[in-house]
């Protein structure tokens, strides 16, 4: 039996799920970190909290763009 080379279609709204879950943890856990370096500037600690906060934001993002391309396929 031939595999379907049809392309199935996007679950946007499990996308925005799974993106928004990563970005709240990716954020908290930023957060919890940052406190950390800012006690011990000479660490990277700092450096790896600025990462995870700026890799929230975008999951986030990415979150609020599948969230929009979810609704305008639904209401096709």
């Amino acid at each position: 039996m031939q595999p379907s080379t049809t392309p199935s279609p996007k679950n946007w709204r499990l996308s925005a799920i799974i993106a928004r879950s990563v970005g709240i943890v990716a954020i908290a856990l930023g957060f919890v970190l940052g406190m950390h370096g800012l006690d011990h500037p000479d660490s990277h600690w700092l450096q790896t909290a600025l990462g995870l906060l700026v890799t929230g934001m975008m999951a986030q993002g990415y979150a609020l763009y599948c969230s929009i391309k979810g609704m305008r396929n639904r209401n096709l």
